[in-house]
């Protein structure tokens, strides 16, 4: 359940606090106890150890007016780096995010291992390649299996049992009726993906549930574009608070939870994959 009114504000960090202390589950509130600072040092690390050796592979070969088989091959290793950094700053961003999240106390954490995260993106990126996208329904169910099934809430385990060939069918439909609906079809299987995604996923035994359609996401993401448009930014608040609440009204855990059996399990993170998932990626979805 959400409970929040928009109050505007420029901080990401204050952003996620108040949306996260809005939300509430079985009469408690969730806590986000991340701090601006390690946000703003992770994304200078992230700056130093990734962004410039990035941008050094992407102009330094123009600015010498190296040959062309030496621009070519620095290119080539710049999107393989960045085919690398993609999973690396997700891994982080997650490990950092769930780490900073609390519920009764008790703290979220993501135990995967960022090299074996690295190995499905990659492999599952240049199948994606090879098959023309057709292997994208497997390789994003993969990719969010490996988010879920390393996701923890104390000493409890989240677990995820979806397979990507189940997707498939709605993934076709959406790709046959992308130039008859204008592109507009893909909401449609994201709302698909979505359910798909939440249904597949189990926590002590109860299983979610969604109820988010191709039309209502539809809604939402229009609405969000334009309300962030005519304000020219200054909406981005108001569309965060829009799409937690979404969130929360289409998603729900059925069953029966023992949660006294919950104990607590500390593990450290740093931002420096936050601060590298800003050089990719906006940060409006919060599903």
């Amino acid at each position: 359940m959400f409970h929040g009114r928009v109050k505007p504000s420029s901080s990401s960090v204050r952003g996620r606090r108040y949306v996260f202390g809005q939300t509430e589950f079985e009469g408690d509130r969730f806590t986000f106890h991340g701090r601006g600072t390690e946000l703003l040092l992770g994304f200078i690390k992230a700056m130093v150890l990734f962004g410039i050796p990035l941008t050094a592979l992407n102009y330094v070969p123009q600015i010498l007016d190296a040959s062309t088989p030496v621009t070519a091959a620095t290119s080539l290793a710049a999107y393989a780096l960045v085919l690398v950094l993609i999973p690396v700053a997700r891994a982080g961003a997650r490990r950092y995010r769930l780490s900073r999240t609390s519920w009764r106390g008790i703290h979220f954490s993501f135990r995967g291992r960022t090299a074996e995260f690295v190995r499905v993106f990659v492999v599952g990126s240049l199948l994606a390649v090879v098959t023309l996208g057709f292997y994208y329904p497997v390789f994003a169910t993969r990719n969010h299996a490996f988010m879920m099934r390393h996701s923890y809430f104390g000493t409890a385990k989240f677990d995820f049992d979806g397979h990507g060939r189940d997707l498939l069918v709605d993934f076709l439909y959406a790709v046959l009726l992308t130039l008859p609906t204008f592109g507009f079809a893909w909401f449609w299987f994201a709302a698909a993906k979505r359910r798909y995604f939440w249904e597949r996923t189990s926590f002590l035994g109860a299983r979610f549930r969604s109820t988010v359609t191709g039309g209502r996401l539809l809604r939402l993401k229009l609405g969000n574009l334009l309300v962030i448009i005519l304000t020219l930014g200054l909406g981005w608040p108001f569309a965060m608070i829009r799409t937690a609440r979404f969130t929360c009204r289409h998603v729900m855990l059925e069953g029966a939870l023992d949660l006294g059996a919950i104990r607590q399990h500390a593990e450290g993170a740093t931002a420096t994959g936050e601060g590298l998932l800003s050089l990719f990626e906006a940060d409006l979805d919060l599903g």
